[in-house]
């Protein structure tokens, strides 16, 4: 048995890396063919080109359809097992279907594992340089836009007319503060400009109204004004791929505070968080279906698995992109929607594990 496992965990990395190494050197292909109008208009180094998006854009592929290249890979290598009668062999020898499943799950739990790790120490901190590199010379990000408004702090909201990010101001600057459901103060400047060296914003006629329990309210104003708030230029700089370079620390962090802020981008940092979890989990599931799909012995040879199993991949993708579509519009939450296309398929394995040759 200790070499019958060898036998098939041997097959199982070497043609996962090998179809990894092909697949890799595709689609880069493509992608240099899709983006190459954007570097030489943009006038992008070689280096940066090689060194801060491929050499980061590798690993984050590879991550993001690992568990559809191991897939794909136990489908291949399980359907030429089968064509040679290999699992008649090792069935009739009295090896159970149970046993001989063995060295497949613990070649996926060890892909797992490592696809797990770089999602969450290695591979955000790659997607910095990417991600960077994509603002600069691929897709330009807006200069200004338009009607932010945060709770900051509990009883504590501010609201902005516009935020321009040529000079980091914003303008029509509002902070309210609310206690016992009642306003206690409003404080209003016509521009709040971001000081990097205070790390403070600086607040251009401004005007406080504290709004007294009589009939008279006190109002102060000056032409400038420097003031500390739980608010700072980072958070006019998130987007949707800010949460693809937070480690997971800092992307819990990132959540529980607009979740306070009642900010409608937390979606992004949840969905990025669940699926740091649920895609390698989701490997071990694949593998156990490719096993029990390409496992019996067929006229037709390896076509016809492989066909189904392509078939199955891109649906297991298309599932999940649904299950993205059921947070973007509040329909259930992260933590349900995407464990969806694990759930199903988990059903569907085990469909095919009672129909599989044993």
């Amino acid at each position: 048995m200790r070499k019958l496992d060898l036998y098939i965990s041997k097959k199982f990395i070497t043609t996962f890396f090998m179809a990894l190494l092909l697949i890799i050197g595709i689609v880069i292909i493509f992608d240099i063919s899709e983006k190459v109008d954007y570097f030489v208009k943009n006038e992008a180094p070689l280096k940066a080109i090689v060194f801060d998006y491929y050499l980061n854009f590798i690993p984050y592929f590879i991550n993001m359809f690992s568990p559809l290249f191991v897939f794909i890979t136990v489908i291949f290598f399980t359907s030429r097992m089968a064509a040679n009668s290999e699992f008649i062999a090792m069935l009739s020898g009295g090896i159970s279907y149970i046993r001989i499943l063995v060295p497949y799950v613990a070649c996926a739990i060890l892909i797992a594992l490592l696809s797990l790790s770089l999602n969450l120490y290695i591979i955000p901190r790659s997607n910095i340089d990417r991600t960077q590199f994509e603002e600069k010379y691929i897709k330009a990000k807006s200069a200004k836009f338009h009607n932010v408004h945060y709770q900051i702090a509990p009883g504590q909201f501010v609201f902005v007319e516009s935020f321009s990010r040529w000079n980091n101001t914003a303008y029509k600057f509002t902070l309210e503060t609310i206690e016992n459901n009642k306003l206690k103060s409003k404080l209003e400047a016509d521009s709040a400009v971001w000081d990097s060296t205070k790390e403070c914003w600086r607040l251009r006629n401004w005007f406080i109204r504290d709004y007294a329990t009589g009939l008279e309210d006190h109002i102060t104003s000056g032409a400038k004004k420097d003031t500390v708030i739980e608010l700072t230029i980072t958070d006019f700089y998130r987007n949707d791929k800010t949460v693809e370079t937070l480690q997971i620390k800092d992307l819990n962090q990132l959540i529980a505070t607009q979740n306070m802020r009642g900010d409608a981008n937390v979606m992004f940092a949840e969905i990025e968080l669940h699926n740091r979890f649920a895609m390698p989990f989701s490997a071990i599931i694949l593998t156990i279906m490719g096993v029990c799909l390409s496992s019996r012995k067929r006229r037709g040879g390896t076509g016809w698995n492989l066909g189904i199993g392509i078939a199955l991949a891109f649906s297991y993708i298309l599932f999940q992109r649904f299950a993205q579509m059921f947070v973007y519009t509040g329909a259930m939450p992260a933590s349900i929607a995407l464990w969806i296309p694990n759930f199903l398929f988990a059903l569907i394995t085990v469909f095919l594990y009672t129909k599989a040759q044993k």
